[in-house]
């Protein structure tokens, strides 16, 4: 089947404490999967290649405002074993998160590893700079950050793909738009940075797969938590809304008595600032995040609303059980099962509330600027361009966190972290809305871009999916949606479990299957059937 005619008539469908302060954030990213063999033959020639989790280094420029300043090593994982000459590259960055283990996206059980089974190409899991161990600078300071922006990513992308030389016969006949097809690949984040980057480098790239893409920069981002809340089990939601309600109620009563007796409920007696106990408490409802469709009952959070429901071997109606039983469900889940682990597995309650207080400025964690740092790393882009700060829902809607976390809460976080950069919390509206403004957001018009979201991603209100958005796609920029939750449809695992993500994976398969790359590379040809 031919890789890339023109476009068919398409029909739509529609961090942890024990390292740094808790951030109330719940972790985007990609998920990992496991992948037992690393062993990997060519084929249709069989040779025998060097296993998929062989790291390679790429001469990446530290500035490319200021090509003098040299290059850093930028590390990535390469698999060529489905390779033909005139197949596509495929490209997919990581973001933010240490690489390590992701050599698991060159292989067929994920959707990278499955089109260039599909179409004879290759696949390259480029690590981000400023993550794991692809650094520019040895640390992680105010002063390294200057080269940490969206832009220098997108540029990490160009100067990749005019430069690269494969490790693979005929490996530097295929950099550049102009001898390959190229295609971006990125979910979450790096979703957006697909997006980003094709807005920012036409032609660059000849077709792009964003997947939970966050395209929309959104500095107070409540509607993280409406998918939760409107897909989660309706007891749970009543019982958690209630205990929310409750705890909101208490710690802004300026009752000393009534609000030590709750924090006692909850292990976190020493924890000094209401805004911290409102944030720990909550946080759990992040766990939603690391659902998939195949998630069993192990997970933390069937963990939590088993605790919340099931009483008695009886499992409560749909308006829950109520405040008195929830709460002390909760805070016996929470105290037991939950807390310790958040917090690298301290027990002593002055330590957990060393762990979550982010008004101690003392704490080493905020000044931590060693590299593999992913936390601070994202906290930069956040404070100095996304915003996405997840809090309470406004006072005239549902909420299932507390409304103590919300955006002052973020801001105040930002100067602990770089105070060299911030005298007073930053506001980062503006530079959310001039993200959007140059790369986009909901409304670009790039052709050739999948987005792929899911119904129960908490994120898909910052995606083209997004209820607010005014972009429903057209033939040329198809969005697609699943029944699953975040990057659902990179994992071909997640097509198995839902007829849903299945017919999304197989569209994005069949309808690159109509476009027709134009190139004039001119691989040549050997008798293993690689290029030399």
């Amino acid at each position: 089947m031919a890789f890339l005619n023109l476009f068919l008539p398409f029909l739509l469908a529609s961090l942890v404490c024990a390292i740094a302060p808790p951030a109330f954030r719940p972790k985007s990213g990609m998920h990992k999967i496991n992948v037992d063999s690393v062993e990997v033959s060519h084929r249709t020639s069989g040779a025998k290649l060097l296993p998929l989790n062989t790291t390679y280094y790429f001469d990446q420029l530290i500035d490319h405002d200021n090509p003098s300043l040299g290059t850093f090593k930028q590390r990535y994982y390469f698999g060529y074993h489905y390779y033909e000459p005139g197949g596509p590259i495929l490209l997919m960055n990581v973001g933010e998160q240490n690489a390590d283990g992701f050599w698991t996206y060159l292989t067929n059980e994920t959707i990278t590893g499955k089109l260039a089974a599909e179409y004879n190409g290759a696949v390259v899991v480029l690590e981000h700079r400023f993550f794991g161990e692809s650094n520019p600078y040895p640390d992680l300071s105010v002063k390294s950050f200057r080269v940490h922006t969206i832009q220098q990513a997108i540029d990490d992308h160009e100067y990749f793909v005019k430069n690269v030389r494969l490790p693979m016969p005929g490996g530097d006949q295929v950099s550049g738009p102009d001898k390959a097809p190229w295609v971006l690949f990125g979910g979450s984040y790096p979703g957006a940075l697909t997006s980003y980057t094709m807005q920012n480098k036409p032609g660059l790239f000849y077709a792009g797969y964003a997947s939970s893409a966050v395209v929309q920069a959104i500095a107070d981002y409540w509607r993280y938590y409406e998918p939760i809340r409107q897909n989660m089990a309706k007891n749970c939601s009543a019982d958690v809304q209630a205990v929310i309600s409750y705890m909101d109620q208490v710690l802004t009563s300026n009752d000393s008595s009534k609000i030590q007796a709750f924090k006692a409920t909850f292990g976190l007696e020493d924890l000094t600032h209401n805004d911290d106990v409102a944030s720990a408490v909550s946080q759990i409802i992040g766990s939603w995040q690391e659902l998939t469709l195949t998630a069993g009952a192990g997970s933390t959070w069937f963990q939590f609303c088993d605790a919340l429901e099931v009483k008695d071997v009886k499992v409560a109606g749909p308006n829950g059980w109520g405040l008195e039983n929830a709460l002390a469900a909760w805070g016996s889940y929470y105290k037991t099962t939950y807390l310790s682990p958040t917090c690298g597995g301290a027990t002593d309650s002055k330590d957990i509330a060393a762990c979550l207080d982010t008004h101690d400025t003392s704490n080493p964690a905020w000044t931590n600027t060693t590299v593999n740092n992913a936390g601070r790393s994202w906290e930069w882009l956040v404070c100095t361009q996304f915003g996405f700060w997840q809090g309470g829902a406004p006072e005239d809607q549902p909420t299932i966190v507390s409304r103590l976390v919300n955006t002052a809460y973020y801001q105040r976080q930002c100067v602990n972290y770089f105070p060299e950069a911030f005298s007073s919390p930053p506001v980062v509206f503006l530079d959310a809305l001039n993200v959007n403004k140059l790369y986009g957001g909901w409304n670009t018009t790039t052709e050739r871009l999948f987005f792929l979201n899911g119904i129960r991603d908490p994120w898909r209100e910052a995606t083209v999916a997004a209820d607010d958005t005014t972009s429903p796609g057209s033939d040329l920029q198809p969005h697609l949606l699943g029944d699953g939750y975040h990057c659902s449809d990179m994992l071909i695992s997640e097509g198995i479990s839902s007829p849903a993500v299945l017919k999304v994976q197989n569209t994005v398969v069949e309808y690159l299957g109509t476009m027709q790359p134009q190139y004039t590379g001119d691989p040549v040809t050997t008798n293993d059937g690689l290029v030399s």
